[in-house]
């Protein structure tokens, strides 16, 4: 069994992403990225404070707007204000949101161009198609982490747990256009366990803690897990029993330490890369 390390993938993407800011520094352009935050959330706050930190160390510009009694409407009125500046190359807007806003609704008015972690469903859509686009960091995530391993990723056997919109769906979308087989699996599903044994690749983004046991995993395959459960102690686990599946797995994410630190490196690649493409297409 071989733990991925994900600070080891986010290291190497942080230079790459330092030195790509500092070629558009020279030119004038501070790569920028918005982050709309809609809660107090302390989760969310910490989260955002070190995507902030992290920008800043890497030579980009965060601006956190922090919404202090949202609702659609403000939230709506605040993505459109952001995507229409052009000193803003990338906008997201952090959950979670008030009662009965979704972010599928919200995400529709973040420009596609800024549309860094894939909330916008034209971005969603343009993913299926297998055309260029933003997918959702944490989904992006997963396929780099593969990509690092050098997993082969054609044709074989990928079973995702889990359909969201932000992390399942899109993961899975990026495994097909890699052309795996995938299945994706969810609470539903009829003999999960079974279902999952048959992944070469199997990917946990289903929000329950510890949840994929060692009855779930076949002997060799490699285990993303995306889960980032809260502890009583301030602990994170994952949706992945890892003392019970890591002598299963031939490779294996641990939390925290796996998908993480590659989801915010990922979002700020993100928007370096459309502060570049700005440039090419103002």
């Amino acid at each position: 069994m071989k733990d991925i390390d994900g600070r080891a993938v986010a290291k190497a993407l942080r230079e790459e992403v330092a030195a790509a800011a500092e070629r558009l520094r020279e030119g004038g352009t501070v790569p920028t990225l918005a982050v709309v935050v809609p809660t107090d959330d302390e989760g969310t706050a910490w989260y955002v404070r070190s995507i902030a930190k992290t920008a800043g160390k890497l030579g980009l510009d965060c601006r956190v707007v922090q919404l202090e009694e949202p609702g659609r409407d403000e939230i709506v009125a605040k993505l459109q204000e952001l995507s229409a500046d052009p000193e803003v190359h990338g906008v997201i807007c952090q959950t979670p949101l008030p009662e009965g806003v979704s972010l599928a609704e919200v995400g529709w008015y973040i420009s596609p161009f800024k549309d860094v972690d894939g909330a916008n469903s034209e971005s969603l859509g343009r993913l299926a198609q297998g055309r260029r686009t933003f997918a959702p960091a944490t989904s992006a995530a997963v396929l780099e982490l593969l990509r690092h391993e050098g997993v082969r990723l054609e044709g074989a056997r990928a079973v995702v747990v889990g359909r969201s919109t932000v992390v399942g769906k899109p993961a899975a979308l990026l495994l097909v256009n890699e052309s795996a087989t995938v299945t994706v699996c969810h609470s539903r599903t009829k003999e999960l366990a079974a279902v999952c044994r048959e992944a070469d690749v199997l990917v946990a983004a289903v929000g329950r803690p510890r949840m994929i046991g060692a009855e779930f995993v076949k002997p060799g395959a490699v285990v993303i897990d995306v889960g980032t459960n809260p502890t009583p102690d301030g602990g994170l686990v994952g949706d992945v029993d890892y003392e019970a599946v890591a002598p299963l797995a031939s490779a294996i994410t641990p939390v925290p330490g796996g998908v993480g630190p590659v989801t915010t490196m990922l979002l700020l690649r993100n928007t370096v890369e459309a502060a570049r493409l700005a440039l090419e297409h103002p």
